[in-house]
């Protein structure tokens, strides 16, 4: 007589048998029920996911906000000078923080406020939103306005920006709704001229139109993977009301915009003294909202926006402190690329003092650095890793010479 085949355990959850799994773990209530180590790896993720959503649907504990003055500290190790600038970023931020700790059922419901920064190339307008990002416990994501048409027409949709925030989020749809949007060259997308386009403005005006909805604060339906690629997609509805917005721009030109303003009266009996004072290259420091309105924003994506600041341009010692200051400034970057090749670099003071003359005369601002070091630094870059050598200085007749090649600087007699 043929024995009796013995059965073999199995995961009650999944049905795998014991030689299928790491792990059998039996009950220990009820004899035959095991769960095998796979399902109980899923069950804890899915736990994980459930708190995690729940953390999310929580108020911001503001005990664990960084302070306006922490943000400006911050700020100050990465971006030299902007003193107004860091100023409005820090308050505005922190009152981001504010509004997503405020409880649901306060009767004073605080609005978010919008922050647009105008300042010439080179500034540090982008440089202060990544910085920013680098600080903070909320998705962040950097928009170019450039690419955003209306829709229906080639390019972006405008609700790309909100796939960005999504992908940056893990599309956690509840932790992006509390996000931050920087939105940079804003002016690109300002209408030809101060009245309204009788013929359709696809990259200018209508992008703006589109825009209010995202400032104001509306369900919006963002495509996951893009607009028109994937038209079978399913919609994410994100709610932007929480969504805090900064946007940029260099405004090239709007200067004549406050000149105009400024001085009504140029000539005659009645021109006024202190308005004659007001210096071209402080222009800026005087923007006002109807400044930006002839520039060619409407009135109504002005109003979404109500916080506005300036970015002075750098002069000669701010120019020369970025090039050494900062933690990532550019003469310590091009240090560790020599120290990972065993080579002590460093530059003579001249040179750093003709860097900062030729970026002036280039008018370049900040990234216009970069380009004349990179310009002087190449030959070096090529030769020095395998010349053996351990220290490399850069001299400003080094500096010049370099410079002299490359057509930067027209050859003459010093």
């Amino acid at each position: 007589m043929a024995k009796k085949k013995t059965e073999q355990a199995i995961c009650s959850f999944c049905g795998r048998p014991a030689d299928m799994v790491d792990v059998l773990v039996p009950s220990a209530g009820l004899s035959g029920i095991y769960i095998c180590s796979e399902c109980v790896d899923t069950i804890s993720g899915i736990l994980h996911d459930y708190k995690e959503q729940a953390k999310d649907g929580e108020p911001t504990r503001m005990d664990s906000v960084p302070k306006p003055k922490e943000i400006y500290d911050y700020l100050n190790q990465y971006v030299i000078g902007q003193d107004e600038a860091k100023k409005y970023l820090s308050v505005a931020v922190y009152n981001h923080y504010k509004r997503l700790s405020q409880d649901k059922d306060d009767d004073v419901d605080i609005e978010k406020s919008n922050v647009i920064l105008v300042g010439p190339t080179g500034t540090g307008k982008t440089l202060l939103a990544k910085t920013i990002a680098r600080m903070l416990d909320v998705p962040f994501t950097i928009v170019d306005a450039t690419v955003l048409t209306q829709a229906g027409y080639v390019g972006e949709d405008i609700e790309s920006l909100l796939t960005r925030l999504l992908q940056v989020a893990d599309y956690d749809v509840a932790k992006a709704e509390k996000g931050i949007v920087f939105i940079d060259e804003i002016d690109k997308i300002a209408r030809k001229g101060d009245n309204p386009s009788i013929t359709r403005d696809v990259s200018g005006e209508g992008v703006q139109q589109g825009l209010l909805k995202l400032l104001e604060g509306s369900v919006v339906n963002v495509p996951p993977q893009g607009g028109r690629k994937h038209p079978e997609q399913r919609m994410i509805p994100v709610d932007t009301k929480n969504i805090l917005f900064i946007c940029g721009g260099a405004f090239d030109g709007i200067e004549q915009k406050i000149a105009h303003r400024l001085n009504t009266h140029v000539v005659g009996y009645s021109t006024d003294p202190a308005r004659q004072r007001v210096q071209r290259e402080n222009y800026l420091k005087f923007v006002a909202p109807q400044d930006l309105k002839s520039f060619g924003l409407i009135p109504e994506i002005i109003g979404r926006l109500p916080i506005l600041t300036n970015l002075e341009p750098l002069d000669r010692d701010a120019l020369r402190r970025v090039l050494t200051e900062p933690k990532n400034a550019i003469v310590r970057q091009y240090e560790k690329l020599f120290a990972m090749d065993g080579v002590k670099l460093t530059f003579a003071p001249e040179a750093l003092d003709l860097i900062v003359d030729k970026a002036i005369e280039y008018k370049l601002g900040a990234r216009g650095l970069r380009s004349i070091v990179e310009t002087i630094m190449i030959d070096s870059m090529f030769d020095v890793p395998s010349s053996g050598v351990e220290t490399f200085t850069v001299t400003r007749e080094y500096a010049l010479e370099k410079l002299q090649k490359a057509n930067f600087e027209i050859n003459k007699t010093e």
